[in-house]
């Protein structure tokens, strides 16, 4: 699969970053990646309930990867059990200690020396992490001599000096790239992956939720609150479910200490409170973007024009007609053809009640958006790509 050589927006000259694939097959083997992770703290709760903190750190990482969190950036050779490939979730403190215990590191060590332990036994060549803030450039110097690539998933602005001396940094956002790019930081653009387990939750076709929103809610989301809140209020006649994942703020507002204290701006209006669920992840996410027959999506405040957050891939990989607010898409993402965009508030709300009017119309959109993320973002295509970036 080739690729524009723009797709490279900066490469330092000290760096061929298609040397290491040919030095690898000259030497007869493959690569050996390691793909580190994190998860949302609102998480760990529902993952530490599928096992047990006495659990082997396999079983604990195969409870992790079968439950699907964050699907889209796991790499095909994670997914395939490649032997040369290796994943952990770096922050997850049972996980972790549950592989020291294994290798006989003591129980005092941090999670970072843990972490750099793994790297070590593993042998790793390029590593790949969706966490540079915190593994950020001080970490980077503390790696084994056999790592000969650092790459960064990056899909937010930032101070990119802390992480300047990555070979790479990757994401969906082009203009947050090309800040990157001018702040010194080598960039290029990659996209998350369609993962094939939704194939069976897109194929549902009793969908009881009209109206589906997953994500965060924070009163700084200023449009995205403001949009929720007017949909919510369609609850009167339809089915409208929203799982949000409160901001602490917005939590602490609304507990009986909050009430007594001034934070009456940070609470949600009553009308959202009344569709409001605890926030999913994993399956139970895509288990309710299959029931769901349309999924609403907002993007928060700091996106400026550009679109493609994570819940675009996932409501057309489940097969969920996206209601998603204007903007710059991704390849294949086309308003009215594989998805419908809304500028305001009012025009989410009508638009909503056009497409529950018209069934055939909204079936025949969230079939073309699903038949394109399946081809267009395919995981084999995704790996492609990767192993084009990295050599």
């Amino acid at each position: 699969m080739e690729f524009p050589s723009d797709v490279v927006t900066r490469l330092g000259d000290r760096l061929d970053f298609r040397s290491l694939a040919t030095e690898l097959r000259a030497a007869g083997k493959n690569m050996k990646l390691f793909q580190c992770f994190s998860y949302y703290p609102s998480y760990k709760s529902a993952l530490h309930l599928l096992t047990r903190p006495s659990d082997s750190f396999e079983i604990q990482k195969k409870a992790f990867l079968d439950d699907r969190f964050g699907a889209a950036h796991v790499l095909l050779p994670i997914d395939r059990k490649d032997p040369d490939a290796f994943f952990t979730n770096w922050d997850d403190e049972r996980l972790q200690r549950a592989w020291a215990r294994q290798n006989g590191i003591k129980p005092a060590a941090t999670l970072e020396s843990i972490l750099l332990a793994q790297i070590e036994a593993h042998g790793t060549e390029v590593f790949y992490t969706i966490d540079p803030v915190r593994l950020n450039s001080t970490f980077l110097k503390k790696l084994p001599g056999t790592v000969k690539r650092t790459i960064a998933w990056r899909a937010a602005p930032g101070d990119a000096g802390i992480f300047a001396n990555y070979d790479l940094i990757v994401g969906n956002f082009p203009a947050i790239l090309q800040r990157m790019a001018k702040e010194g930081c080598r960039t290029a653009e990659f996209f998350p992956g369609h993962d094939p387990v939704m194939d069976e939750y897109a194929a549902n076709h009793e969908r009881k939720i009209d109206v589906l929103f997953v994500g965060g809610y924070s009163r700084h989301h200023k449009q995205r609150a403001l949009v929720l809140e007017q949909v919510a209020r369609l609850a009167k006649d339809r089915t409208v479910v929203m799982h949000l994942d409160r901001s602490r703020l917005t939590a602490i507002a609304e507990s009986p200490v909050g009430r007594l204290l001034n934070l009456s701006a940070h609470r949600r209006p009553k009308s959202l409170r009344a569709v409001s669920r605890p926030p999913i992840f994993g399956r139970k996410l895509y288990a309710a973007l299959g029931a769901a027959k349309i999924v609403l999506n907002g993007a928060i405040d700091i996106s400026g024009m550009e679109r493609g957050n994570m819940r675009c891939f996932e409501a057309l990989g489940c097969g969920s007609l996206l209601l998603s607010d204007a903007g710059i898409y991704p390849k294949g993402m086309l308003d009215g053809d594989t998805l419908v965009t809304y500028k305001t508030a009012t025009e989410a709300v009508n638009r909503i009640e056009d497409l529950l009017g018209s069934h055939e119309h909204r079936l025949a959109i969230a079939s073309r958006g699903n038949a394109m993320v399946r081809d267009v973002y395919a995981k084999e295509q995704q790996w492609a790509q990767f192993l084009t970036l990295v050599g």
